[in-house]
């Protein structure tokens, strides 16, 4: 079983889900009072109203009148203040979470909304059914990173995303760090998030797009700053013809069957677009998107039928024999 991780707008790691949950706790407490308030008035009014008289007598005292009028004008004028100030408050956290170089006093970068901060980490996420491409970007090429279905981000730098569709509308939610943002065909979106702490947080796709909905999950590790350049410079590396028998006879069955024409491996003959870079596939924690551990068992399980595990993901069954699975397995284990 993967192991259960944060993943709730009220427990916060990151200044923009800080603002989140603050306007929450605003909004409770607020509405706690004005409910205490309420009840309270109800039952004044049920406990503590004068007994009908036998003959009904219509009451014209002027100061009732007036005390009616001066009470339904002060709820009134109460609701209206309270409401104006929700808005207030809502505007400010949105304007705040939308404009994540205000989030930092010491940024030079113009303020102008979606600037990112100065330093940012440059990430860019593509949506797909039902899985995550994630490319980190730089302007040396031969510096770009990609994986897949696993963000890792330093602690305590802004990580500026731009999020792009390669199929229909997805949406990027990880609570703990962020409000959503939609992944639109056609369109690039963008979010700032950071995390103030080391962890895993856990993150959804938020939007219905298609069968397997449920299961395009994606995972952010912040890291410590010099933890990040190590895993970093690591993803760098191509992989290499392996030295071990058994692997290098799963290379042979790796190129040899429909996977190379999907997957990307760096530095071989593998150069698939369509579907996750593997690369350094057993660095990562997951499988599937999230949805199963990486473990020798779990990926021999998707590679031989990933439909029983995910219907109508794209990739199809592979029918292969036990010498060949057991090498491909120690292939895609040596990937990191």
């Amino acid at each position: 079983m993967i192991q259960r991780l944060p993943q709730s707008a009220l427990d916060p790691a990151g200044p923009a889900a800080e603002r989140i949950a603050a306007l929450w706790d605003f909004a409770f407490w607020t509405a706690a009072v004005v409910y205490v308030v309420v009840i309270a008035a109800l039952l004044y009014a049920a406990f503590h109203r004068k007994r009908p008289a036998a003959v009904p007598v219509v009451d014209r005292d002027p100061r009732t009148e007036r005390r009616l009028l001066v009470a339904v004008s002060g709820a009134t004028a109460a609701t209206v203040v309270i409401l104006l100030v929700f808005f207030v408050v809502d505007l400010g956290v949105t304007g705040a979470v939308a404009n994540p170089a205000a989030m930092h006093e010491h940024s030079t970068v113009s303020r102008a909304r979606h600037e990112a901060p100065a330093g940012a980490l440059r990430v860019k996420v593509t949506g797909y059914q039902w899985w995550w491409k994630i490319e980190y970007l730089d302007s040396v090429p031969s510096r770009r990173v990609t994986t897949a279905n696993e963000l890792v981000v330093p602690v305590g730098r802004p990580v500026a995303i731009d999020f792009e569709s390669g199929d229909v509308i997805h949406s990027f939610w990880v609570p703990a760090l962020h409000g959503k943002r939609d992944l639109v065909p056609g369109r690039t979106t963008r979010l700032t998030i950071e995390a103030a702490r080391p962890g895993v947080y856990r993150g959804e796709c938020a939007e219905f797009c298609g069968h397997q909905h449920a299961k395009m999950a994606l995972h952010v590790v912040a890291q410590p700053a010099d933890e990040f350049a190590v895993w970093y410079e690591a993803q760098l590396a191509p992989a290499s013809v392996p030295a071990d028998s058994l692997r290098r006879a799963g290379m042979h069955v790796f190129l040899g069957k429909p996977c190379a024409m999907c997957h990307n491996i760096a530095g071989l003959p593998a150069s698939g677009q369509v579907a996750p870079d593997l690369t350094h596939l057993a660095s990562r924690r997951t499988i599937a998107a999230g949805i199963l551990p990486n473990t020798k068992g779990h990926l021999a399980g998707w590679i031989l039928d990933p439909q029983r595990i995910k219907p109508g993901a794209k990739m199809p069954p592979n029918g292969l024999s036990p010498d060949e699975l057991e090498a491909i397995l120690a292939f895609l284990g040596g990937l990191r």
